[in-house]
C-alpha cells in the first residue's frame, strides 16, 4: 500500500470516529435536556386524609399536634381538617362521604350502631369527666341541678348533651319528661341562653365557658364529673378502612405521638391548641389536669355504647328494641399493629 492511500484510509478513519463522538456528544446533550426539563417525580407523594373535627373542641389537640408538629407528614400523609360543631355533624359527613374520617362522642357511635350504618372506631383518642354539663340562668331560678324541674332546657337531640342531661336528671330523680327540652345546633346556645329562650342548656366545652362568659354573674355552671366521661373517638366507614388499611395505621402512628406531646407539653399544646381561638381561660387551663390523651381501644367503649342503646331504647329514640353488637362497630387491627398494649377490649 502507498503512503498516500495510507493517509487517505487513516483520514477516513480518523473521521468517521470524530463522527461517532458527534453523535454520542449530541445524543447525550438531548437526554441530559430532557431529564432538566421534566419534573422529577418526588420519591413518595403525601397521601391526602380529610378528617371531619371541631378544632374548637378541647379533645382535638392530638389530631391538632400531629399536623402542627408534623407527625401526619412524617407518615406520608397531609391531613385536610372540615370544621364541624359537633360530633353528630362530623359523623354525618363521614357517612355522606364528605370527609374520610371523623371526629366524635361515643353517642353518635351508639346511634350509627342501632342503626346499623357500616362505620367503625378504630380509636379513642380523648377520655375526660369535666367537659360536658349544664349552664343555668340565676335569674330563672336555677341554682342548682334539682332546680331544672319545669324548666325550659336547650340541648342538641341525639348527642352527648342529650345523653348528659338524662344523666343529670336521673341523679336528681327526675326524668326527661319534668323539663321541656329545645333543640339547638351547638353554636345557637349562646344566642338562645342570653336571649332568655331557655332557662338552661346542656352542652359541651367552649360551648359552656362561652355561655358563660355571655351570662356572668347571673350564669351558673355544673358540670358532669361522676355524670358522664366522654369519650372521644376516630370512626370511618368499613369500606375506607378496609380499603386503606396501612393508611389507618399512619393515621393512629401520628395521633399516638400527638397524644404524647399533648399530655407531656400541657402548656405548650394548650397555647398550640388554642391559637386564634377566644376560647382561653383561667379554669380551662386549669381544667386541662383532667383531661386524658392517649390512643386506645378499651372494654370501657363497649359498655358505654351498651348503655347509652338502653337510654336510647327506653326514650324511644330509636324503633330498634335490642341492643347491637358494638364489637362489629369497632376496627382492632390498627391498633393491634401499632399499640397492642392499649387494646383492651375483649374480642
Amino acid at each position: 500500500m502507498t503512503g498516500a492511500k495510507f493517509r487517505q484510509l487513516n483520514n477516513k478513519a480518523i473521521l468517521t470516529w470524530l463522527v461517532c463522538l458527534f453523535l454520542v456528544a449530541l445524543l447525550i446533550g438531548l437526554i441530559y435536556l430532557w431529564l432538566i426539563r421534566t419534573p422529577a417525580k418526588p420519591e413518595s407523594s403525601l397521601e391526602q386524609v380529610i378528617i371531619a373535627t371541631n378544632t374548637e373542641y378541647v379533645g382535638t389537640c392530638s389530631i391538632t399536634a400531629a399536623r402542627e408538629k408534623g407527625y401526619f407528614a412524617k407518615e406520608g400523609i397531609v391531613v385536610l381538617i372540615q370544621s364541624h360543631s359537633s360530633g353528630k355533624a362530623a359523623m354525618e359527613a363521614v357517612l355522606q362521604g364528605q370527609a374520610n374520617l371523623g371526629t366524635v362522642a361515643d353517642i353518635p357511635v351508639m346511634f350509627a350502631g342501632l342503626d346499623q350504618r357500616p362505620v367503625s372506631v378504630i380509636a379513642t383518642i380523648f377520655k375526660t369527666e369535666k367537659d360536658h354539663g349544664i349552664v343555668g340562668r340565676r335569674d330563672r331560678g336555677v341554682l342548682k341541678p334539682s332546680d331544672l324541674k319545669g324548666k325550659r332546657v336547650g340541648v342538641t337531640l341525639s348527642t352527648s348533651s342529650h345523653f348528659t342531661l338524662s344523666a343529670f336528671l336521673n341523679r336528681q330523680k327526675l326524668s326527661v319528661k319534668d323539663v321541656t327540652m329545645i333543640n339547638y345546633k351547638p353554636e345557637e346556645f349562646a344566642d338562645a341562653i342570653e336571649r332568655g329562650e331557655v332557662d338552661a342548656v346542656a352542652s359541651w366545652e367552649p360551648f359552656l365557658n362561652t355561655m358563660m362568659t355571655r351570662l356572668g354573674s347571673n350564669g351558673v355552671v355544673f358540670y358532669g364529673k361522676d355524670v358522664y366521661e366522654s369519650l372521644y373517638n376516630v370512626v370511618g366507614m368499613r369500606s375506607y378502612i378496609a380499603e386503606q388499611p396501612e393508611t389507618i395505621r399512619k393515621v393512629l402512628r401520628a395521633l399516638d405521638q400527638g397524644s404524647q406531646y399533648c399530655n407531656d407539653k400541657p402548656d405548650a399544646a394548650r397555647v398550640m391548641h388554642e391559637a386564634g381561638k377566644k376560647t382561653d381561660t383561667k379554669e380551662q387551663r386549669a381544667a386541662w389536669a383532667a383531661y386524658r390523651f392517649e390512643i386506645v381501644l378499651d372494654q370501657g367503649l363497649l359498655l358505654a355504647l351498651e348503655d347509652q342503646a338502653r337510654w336510647a331504647i327506653k326514650n324511644k329514640l330509636t324503633n330498634k328494641t335490642e341492643v347491637p353488637n358494638y364489637l362489629d362497630y369497632v376496627y382492632l387491627d390498627g391498633m393491634e399493629k401499632i399499640k397492642p398494649s392499649a387494646v383492651t377490649i375483649i374480642h
